[in-house]
């Protein structure tokens, strides 16, 4: 776990998720669509209490990496890579 940044104390987050092998009903309808097998990352699963927020976690992810745009894909990588850095995210 990462260190809690406010508290130092070490703790982190936890939010109950499900994974695409136990989704059932419109979860498992969307982690079909966004072609999730038995694995999805964490930053998706983190969705799955809300179904529709995952679908439209997704759609702009999609967007942003893929869709037009003056930026290439490699430029789209680099700017995605610094802000984690600057966020300290390890994603």
């Amino acid at each position: 776990m990462g260190a809690d940044r406010e508290s130092g104390d070490g703790r982190a987050a936890w939010i109950r998720t499900v994974g695409p092998g136990e989704a059932d009903g419109e979860l498992a309808d969307v982690y079909r669509r966004i072609g999730a097998s038995d694995r999805a990352d964490h930053v998706i699963r983190v969705h799955s209490l809300h179904p529709a927020g995952m679908e439209g976690h997704i759609d702009l992810y999609r967007s942003l990496m893929f869709g037009s745009s003056p930026l290439s894909r490699r430029q789209r990588e680099a700017v995605a890579v610094v802000v984690s850095a600057a966020n300290d995210c390890f994603y």
